[in-house]
């Protein structure tokens, strides 16, 4: 029976020093086509890495990408998917608009076709048991996590939206095209909510996290509508601790609020900014809004050509 192993798509580096004050870094990734074997930085309490396993590659290989067109020059803030090297030329057709991202050789048909609730869980453990690829959504409560759900599967009651924060309580898996999994997670930073509620959040989402082997990729929202938030920071911190690969979502790139700071392009060049000396090569991001649909099919090609490669390329034999 072919087992799949953890797939740390995104792997951990050593920061580069921060000059004092001291403040949170964020995570240092590696990106896709990055060799095997990086630093990982911990802290105290953190739970050991998953322990990197090798074996035969499986799947049919997709034909490498198509050279570059002549004048093509390689952008240094650009995120290169699993196949592409980075010293590659880069046309501007090859990159997906709104966005850093690459289109490598592994994305493929990134259409949904049909998509269903399959359970809620209230503990890690209770997730659906089948070795199907899953995205999991994290953000801040109100950051229009479950709007870009419901835009990504086009139900729009697919994933429980509401005008007061803090509704998603549990673990929630989506079966999109009976083949992969969009999960919704609780979102963090309600203050509304108990401090009892927010250890058992962060008790079983850290669970799911740390434990599901299934986990391609985390996309974290971040509201481009207000300026950047620490608990953001500190959250991508956490996640690349611990070894987990994510996307930066940059939502509600329609929106700018009065009072809170700038337009959406202000905010998220001051986002990429924060992080940029914290970050030895570009993580992937991408700009998106439910309103408009601005980047949900390139998000969804991006998701396509990471669940292209875990399938390809993430199966050994025991």
């Amino acid at each position: 029976m072919l087992l799949r192993p953890r797939l740390s798509l995104l792997r951990a580096v050593a920061p580069r020093p921060v000059p004092p004050p001291p403040r949170a870094s964020l995570p240092v990734r590696r990106t896709l086509s990055s060799p095997a074997g990086a630093a990982r930085t911990a802290s105290a309490g953190d739970a050991p890495p998953p322990a990197q396993r090798t074996g035969p590659k499986g799947g049919r290989k997709s034909a490498p990408p198509p050279p570059p067109p002549r004048g093509s020059s390689v952008n240094p803030a650009l995120f290169f998917p699993p196949g592409v090297d980075r010293d590659a030329a880069v046309a501007a057709e090859m990159v997906i608009p709104a966005s850093n991202i690459v289109v490598g050789p592994y994305a493929g048909d990134s259409r949904v076709k049909e998509a269903e609730f399959v359970k809620s869980s209230a503990r890690a453990r209770d997730c659906p048991k089948d070795d199907r690829p899953e995205f999991a959504v994290l953000g801040r409560s109100n950051v229009g996590k479950s709007s870009l759900i419901n835009a990504l599967i086009r139900r729009k009651e697919a994933a429980l939206t509401s005008k007061k924060p803090g509704k998603t309580q549990t673990i929630n898996h989506f079966l999109v095209n009976k083949s992969w999994y969009l999960v919704d997670l609780p979102g963090y930073g309600f203050a509304a909510a108990s401090q009892s509620a927010r250890t058992d959040w962060s008790s079983f989402t850290k669970g799911y996290f740390l434990n599901r082997d299934t986990l391609v990729g985390v996309l974290l929202l971040v509201d481009a509508s207000i300026p950047p938030q620490k608990i953001d920071i500190d959250c991508a911190n956490w996640l690349g601790r611990n070894n987990i690969g994510l996307t930066y979502v940059f939502t509600k790139c329609d929106k700018s609020k009065k009072g809170k700071g700038g337009r959406p392009e202000e905010n998220i060049k001051e986002f990429q900014e924060t992080i940029s000396s914290l970050y030895p090569e570009p993580p992937p991001w991408i700009m998106t809004s439910s309103v408009t649909g601005l980047g949900r099919d390139g998000l969804l090609l991006h998701m396509s050509q990471l669940r292209n490669y875990w399938d390809n390329e993430a199966t050994m034999s025991p």
